[in-house]
């Protein structure tokens, strides 16, 4: 499916993937095993990073050619990207609190709700830029007879039914989280677990969020489709258990900080990846791009829904078997997935 998707890859972009992956399981690693790595990655970098982010927006405003010409300004100035950067990045703050018990917070039963609300913000903030392409894709339509539209950061998007019915499973997708109280310390305070989100929910959202990446950020999505959702998926599923949560955000806020100063990776030279949606492949920002081949943009878009409505459909079959609150109480309790994550986690 991936030759449907891309097509054929060189060395040079085949190696461009395993050095993200590799970089992202290494970095996750450093965050999630130690209080300095953490405090390093979410609190000291974002904070270096938002003072650099702002003198560059200053120099622009003021015309200074370093700033107007600076990659960060030219090619990652979309809303989404920041919305995505310093969401995923007080999640992992908030996860942190929770999984060292630091202050009131991390000892409050409430504040255990936290990551499904910081999650649910992300997938919402997706699932806001899926709908925008789908209307900027139907209004360039009838303007230019073409559902190519260019983006701020100089990308022509392909917006159609695909982005409304993604964004759908993307709502879904915020449903199929259960146990919302359920969030555990691991024994040795590694990790941050939420053992009723096993590999149901896990494969919706991967299958979701490649979706999104795709028909939205599709110059990137090599790299932040294939390569950033299975760093943490592999992850969750070899050796922490029960994690996968706290993995997809540390590895999600490493990306963003990464792809926001450094671009130029993904968006040019050898490591650059263009999907075959762009049937000529090329994406030049000053050419109206003539032919598109959006038919896995399509094809994923179905299997998204699909998959969540089927997710969705399991949970409320279990939790009517069982006569719960699927969002109150746990549902996957006896599962394999959930008893390995509970083993794991501080009584």
């Amino acid at each position: 499916m991936l030759f449907q998707i891309y097509g054929s890859q060189s060395g040079w972009q085949l190696f461009g993937w395993v050095l993200v992956f590799a970089c992202l399981i290494i970095t996750n690693e450093i965050a999630r095993r130690s209080k300095a790595g953490g405090l390093f990655f979410f609190v000291i970098l974002p904070v270096a990073l938002t003072i650099y982010f702002t003198a560059i927006y200053v120099g622009a405003a003021h015309g200074q050619a370093w700033a107007l010409h600076n990659q960060t300004y030219v090619h990652m100035n979309s809303w989404f990207h920041y919305a995505k950067l310093y969401a995923a990045t007080f999640g992992c703050i908030g996860f942190m609190i929770l999984k060292y018990h630091w202050g009131k917070l991390g000892k409050a039963y409430w504040f255990k709700c936290f990551p499904f609300v910081i999650v649910a913000i992300n997938i919402f903030i997706a699932v806001g830029s899926d709908f925008e392409s789908a209307i900027r894709g139907m209004n360039a339509l009838q303007t230019t007879g073409s559902q190519w539209w260019l983006s701020s950061e100089g990308v022509w998007l392909y917006g159609g039914w695909w982005n409304v019915l993604n964004g759908i499973a993307g709502i879904i997708n915020v449903f199929c989280m259960t146990g919302w109280w359920g969030i555990y310390s691991s024994k040795n305070e590694d990790d941050m677990l939420w053992p009723d989100m096993i590999w149901l929910f896990i494969l919706a959202y991967d299958v979701w969020n490649f979706e999104y990446t795709y028909s939205n950020l599709p110059t990137h999505s090599w790299y932040c489709g294939v390569a950033l959702l299975l760093a943490p998926t592999f992850a969750a599923a070899i050796w922490n258990k029960g994690g996968w949560i706290q993995n997809r955000a540390n590895t999600l806020a490493i990306w963003c900080m990464f792809a926001q100063v450094i671009p130029e990776f993904q968006d040019s030279g050898r490591f650059a990846v263009l999907p075959v949606l762009y049937k000529n492949g090329v994406m030049n920002p000053a050419v109206h791009p003539g032919a598109a081949d959006p038919t896995m943009m399509g094809v994923i878009a179905i299997l998204s829904l699909v998959i969540n409505v089927v997710v969705f459909a399991i949970i409320w079959k279990r939790a009517t078997s069982k006569g719960i609150n699927p969002y109150t109480h746990e549902v996957f309790v006896g599962t394999k997935d959930y008893e390995e994550a509970m083993a794991r986690a501080q009584k």
